[in-house]
């Protein structure tokens, strides 16, 4: 039996191949989907954005980064008004015109605007290579103040440098450098994952080391707002709370036992216990203070209305503007003006809560309680809850170095906060789903 090979062609190559129509059909049918498809997706992304970006106000929604800057912006204008208004009657007293304090504010809150707007056209990020440097000479400085001959001598302080009327106050620029410094410091033990007390001890012997030389011009107030500042970027990076609540009993103590010392601070002390009891000596100050209050009523008695200015209220321009505020503007001014100082923390903290590193949120928390700890520490001194410390209400009272620096912060918050809601844009419009940022990183 032979066999022969079949003279029909194999069915492999007789079959047609499959047409492309179908195919091309199947693939337009597919096209057509995904363009119809792009739209809904886009729209979609647009609206993912607009919901993670911005606070909504009535119909539309307005970034942090612009109502941190309008919160500025107002909380400066209301400082230049009322330094003017309480201080005409100092100024003609001491250089012979009405205009010359009010110039001398405008003047450092010019310098404060060209410092804030420089904040906002770098990255911020880069301020970490430089935060040892300027702690460094912030602290030097702090030497130097204490120096006889080199630093300015002024109403029982030395706390300034500098000559004529261009001085820096060092303890101003170190809550700056403290808070810059710690939110580095923090964010690299804590990507290192070390353990807590090589976050806590090394800080506080740092801010420990700046409080104790700030207490020797003497300065008490600043040195609260710098602990204030450290504890709360130990609380927020999520170190066990047993030891820090230690260290700030320990603190308390420290500072009552600084403040009974001293004969000054000792008179302020009792004044604040009982300030009617002192009303002709050391608590005479806060007894006008709430004079002043009282005699505002809802809505005041207007700009340079009143008797503050007249020399009854000591330091109306400086540490006991919030007086002046609640008596030519009555109520409403003073919570006006609260509401901006409220409205500048809470915005500062959901612009660390969009932060896009661990930095830039711990950076924008230390501004934040820096500026809640002077807010605090002024309007109690003021209404008369804490002693007189002489600290500044921010953005308001007349002050050189004091309010470039503070603009200055104001600035890196902003700066943080734009690049923050830029991150969340991307990351949103990308369809990427952005790692939750913890302090911890656990």
């Amino acid at each position: 039996m032979t066999l022969t090979r079949s003279t029909v062609p194999s069915q492999r190559h007789t079959m047609p191949r499959p047409r492309r129509a179908p195919a091309t059909k199947a693939k337009a049918k597919t096209t057509a989907k995904a363009t119809t498809a792009a739209p809904r997706s886009s729209v979609h992304r647009q609206a993912a954005v607009s919901a993670t970006a911005g606070i909504r106000i009535g119909h539309h929604r307005v970034s942090v980064s612009t109502l941190l800057l309008l919160d500025v912006v107002l909380l400066c204008l209301i400082g230049l008004v009322m330094v003017g208004s309480a201080s005409s009657v100092v100024s003609i007293a001491t250089y012979g015109s009405p205009w010359a304090i009010l110039i001398r504010e405008a003047m450092w809150m010019a310098i404060g605007a060209i410092v804030l707007w420089l904040a906002l056209r770098f990255d911020y990020r880069k301020l970490r290579r430089f935060s040892p440097l300027l702690m460094l000479v912030t602290v030097g400085l702090l030497f130097v103040v204490l120096v006889p001959g080199l630093g300015v001598h002024a109403m029982g302080s030395s706390r300034w440098v500098g000559f004529g009327q261009f001085r820096l106050q060092p303890s101003e620029l170190m809550k700056l450098a403290l808070t810059l410094f710690a939110a580095d410091f923090i964010t690299r033990r804590l990507d290192e994952d070390a353990a807590d007390r090589r976050i806590i001890g090394p800080l506080l012997i740092v801010t420990g080391f700046a409080c104790v030389l700030i207490l020797a011009q003497p300065d008490m107030g600043t040195a609260m707002v710098l602990g204030f500042i450290a504890l709360a970027l130990l609380f927020v990076s999520g170190v066990r709370l047993g030891p820090v609540m230690k260290v700030m009993a320990a603190l308390v103590g420290l500072a009552l036992i600084v403040a009974v010392a001293s004969p000054y601070r000792r008179a302020r002390l009792l004044s604040f216990m009982d300030p009617s009891a002192h009303s002709s000596g050391s608590g005479y100050q806060v007894m006008q203070s709430l004079i002043g209050l009282g005699s505002g009523h809802f809505v005041g008695s207007g700009l340079g209305g009143g008797q503050a200015q007249w020399g009854f209220l000591p330091n109306a321009h400086t540490d006991f503007i919030f007086s002046v505020i609640g008596e030519q503007l009555g109520i409403v001014g003073a919570l006006f003006v609260l509401a901006l100082l409220g409205g500048f923390m809470w915005l500062g903290i959901r612009a660390a809560v969009q932060s896009s590193d661990r930095f830039g949120a711990l950076l924008s928390l230390g501004l934040v309680a820096w500026v809640g700890a002077e807010t605090l520490i002024n309007v109690g001194a003021v209404i008369g809850v804490l002693p007189v410390t002489g600290i500044p209400l921010p953005f308001i009272s007349f002050g050189g170095s004091s309010l470039v620096i503070t603009m200055a912060a104001a600035g890196i918050l902003i700066n943080v906060a734009r690049r923050g809601e830029a991150g969340t844009v991307l990351r949103v419009a990308g369809s990427g789903r952005r790692p939750a940022v913890t302090a911890r990183g656990r």
